[in-house]
């Protein structure tokens, strides 16, 4: 059996920002057009009116305060709120791939390591861009790595859950050195009409190299010391949108086939599964959440962040994070499964051989996935 580290991550940051007061500024315009035209209905009881958002609701309910996105004019046009892709054809490639080659890249850069190095790709996403060819298999042949791909999706937690993979394949000797990728298109599949979601995610992509520790040559390691992953089936947050929608004769722009959730019971109920995960991770290796150098989490919701850490280890955490668990959401918000790599890729030159960290993600299944990890 082989010791695993990771040896490089990279991040590719879209070019543009929306800052919330941007976002208020169009989702209000929308509101008022939707409410005029149906001033009637609304006069009648028949249909409810849209309220306004806010920068200070945003910010008190989820502690972000921009996001970057691929593209923002077709998301801050009132009569679309969406954003306007250009489509591709079949021989050109595809945006998730684009955007995934190049944190690929500067992850390999990072690890010391040529695409050729490697033998597998994995694409772990909370959305993919289409069902097949599959993702992965489109990004290493764009890298020109070899092996094999495939793609993987556990909503948010899809990154540490590609890790226990990798690992695995790393550790048994079925591969040498696995590329990680996980681009996230989330303005896609964001409703940017519904007030209470509006201004959640942000788009953006992170790759992470897994390889043998006899193998890796990049000043930054860390070895994997032990994963953990766990399912609870729950509908509180769902995506309905899927190739079956034409059979059924659904409506393609309903609702249900965009990113929705039932946020209150989601934090009541996943901050206490998500902080008992990482407690009874970290006691299989007879630890405490005490003795951890620092928690990069899931970048969720400000909240969330806090009350786990509450939990865990009885410190309170700001607003702007804290040593202990940084926080990357005020800046990118919610990247779905991005989101705890982002905050390792970021957050973690200032520790010192034999740290122990601990990368968690949590999200729609519910699924949470942690992977404890200690600097060389």
């Amino acid at each position: 059996m082989h010791q695993v580290v990771i040896s490089g991550t990279g991040l590719y940051q879209p070019p543009h920002i929306i800052s919330n007061a941007e976002l208020v500024l169009a989702f209000n315009a929308y509101a008022d057009l939707q409410n005029t035209e149906h001033a009637a209905a609304i006069a009648a009881g028949e249909r409810t009116a849209i309220t306004h958002s806010s920068v200070e609701f945003i910010e008190k309910a989820s502690g972000i305060k921009q996001r970057y996105v691929l593209e923002k004019d077709g998301v801050l046009d009132p009569t679309r709120m969406y954003p306007r892709f250009a489509e591709r054809a079949d021989d050109q490639l595809s945006l998730m791939a684009e955007i995934a080659v190049d944190a690929a890249l500067k992850a390999l850069a990072a690890a010391g390591k040529q695409p050729a190095d490697v033998d597998a790709v994995l694409c772990a996403s909370a959305n993919m861009q289409r069902p097949y060819p599959a993702m992965a298999v489109e990004i290493q042949a764009a890298l020109g790595a070899g092996g094999y791909g495939f793609d993987m999706n556990v909503a948010c937690s899809s990154a540490t859950f590609a890790i226990e993979q990798a690992v695995n394949a790393v550790r048994s000797g079925a591969s040498k050195c696995v590329l990680i990728v996980n681009p996230e298109i989330t303005s896609a599949h964001l409703e940017w009409r519904d007030r209470d979601c509006h201004f959640i995610f942000g788009d953006v992509c992170t790759a992470i190299v897994i390889e043998r520790a006899a193998t890796a040559t990049a000043a930054d390691q860390w070895d994997i010391v032990s994963t953990h992953l766990a399912t609870q089936f729950s509908n509180n947050i769902r995506n309905n949108f899927g190739f079956m929608n034409r059979a059924e004769d659904s409506d393609p722009l309903a609702r249900d086939k965009t990113f929705r959730q039932e946020g209150r019971k989601v934090f009541k109920e996943v901050v206490p599964i998500a902080a008992a995960h990482i407690e009874a991770h970290l006691a299989t290796l007879e630890q405490t959440p005490a003795k951890v150098r620092r928690f990069w989490l899931h970048q969720a919701n400000l909240g969330m962040n806090q009350l786990i850490i509450k939990k865990l280890i009885g410190e309170s955490m700001g607003s702007s994070g804290s040593d202990v668990a940084p926080l990357i959401l005020d800046t990118y918000a919610n990247t779905a499964s991005a989101g705890s790599i982002i905050a390792f890729h970021e957050h973690r030159a200032d520790l010192v051989a034999g740290d122990l960290g601990v990368i968690c993600s949590f999200g729609a299944g519910y699924s949470v996935g942690s992977v404890i990890v200690r600097k060389i």
